[in-house]
């Protein structure tokens, strides 16, 4: 049984600026090795679906890309940045590990998580924040730190943290 979409199903999920965004990313790569571009496809896609991916949109990368889909599977549920839930408009990624949690991230994310009435992994009721424990975001020597969308805030601080939820609202 194959799980391969027809070529109409591809392009009905997979809209004309996508392709073209995805055929960007096909053009770094030799035609053999189309599955290089599953990582941007991946991000692409789920951007154009409101930030995050479903099986269905999966299986159209696989497709596009003549790979397996569950080549498509393990890369989206290896990284952090891909989505397979609904998140809210702003993702807030904070990182808990080693160095971010020798400055203080456990702090950072209790006050979140008081702040916003939600726990790790879970999006305020307005759909407006989604609170997401990451790995390493190689920042480092500015922890404890968090990335929103792609901005990088370090030295995080309680107040600091309020400041840039403030703005956010």
């Amino acid at each position: 049984m194959s799980t391969r979409l027809s070529k109409s199903n591809t392009i009905t999920l997979l809209s004309a600026e996508t392709r073209t965004a995805i055929d960007r990313w096909l053009a770094k790569y030799p035609p053999e090795h189309k599955q290089s571009a599953v990582m941007g496809a991946l991000s692409i896609v789920q951007e154009a679906n409101g930030g995050w991916l479903t099986t269905e949109l999966m299986d159209a990368i696989a497709d596009y890309l003549e790979m397996p889909p569950i080549a498509v599977y393990e890369v989206a549920t290896f990284y952090s940045m891909y989505e397979l839930q609904p998140v809210g408009r702003h993702k807030l990624c904070v990182c808990t590990n080693v160095s971010c949690m020798l400055c203080g991230s456990e702090d950072i994310v209790a006050h979140l998580e008081k702040k916003l009435g939600v726990k790790l992994g879970e999006t305020t009721s307005d759909n407006q924040f989604t609170l997401k424990e990451v790995e390493c975001l190689g920042a480092c020597g500015g922890a404890p730190m968090m990335q929103i969308g792609r901005e990088y805030h370090e030295n995080l601080t309680p107040a600091k943290v309020d400041e840039i939820l403030t703005k956010l609202e």
